[in-house]
């Protein structure tokens, strides 16, 4: 978890500093799209609602293979290939735990 902040600061920081060190931002304008005093957060408020809206819906796409994948594991008829089945849930658990946290998302879908 340590690992994954102090990867996530290094790369916020590399993208505010140019390759000199100085601060890549012109004029005082944020990123891109967002301008002081022009009403923007209006018009992005969609944008960022529509844009959360598909990454929970692929949160519960995930969460709905981790089911599949745990429920063959306790299947007979899967029995033989138990060992990739079990390689591909501890991958997809991960996926999710990474997908959470990269998002800040919380356990409330679940």
């Amino acid at each position: 978890m340590r690992q994954r902040e102090e990867m996530r600061s290094e790369v916020l920081a590399s993208s505010e500093l140019s390759q000199d060190g100085k601060s890549s931002r012109r004029g005082g304008r944020g990123h891109r799209g967002e301008h002081q005093d022009c009403g923007s957060e209006q018009r992005n408020s969609g944008a960022q609602t529509y844009r959360r809206g598909r990454i929970l819906i692929f949160l519960e796409q995930l969460q709905v293979r981790r089911a599949t994948l745990a429920r063959q594991l306790g299947e007979a008829g899967f029995q033989a290939i138990h060992p990739v089945i079990s390689g591909e849930l501890k991958a997809i658990e991960q996926v999710i735990e990474d997908y959470k946290y990269l998002f800040d998302l919380k356990e409330e879908r679940e």
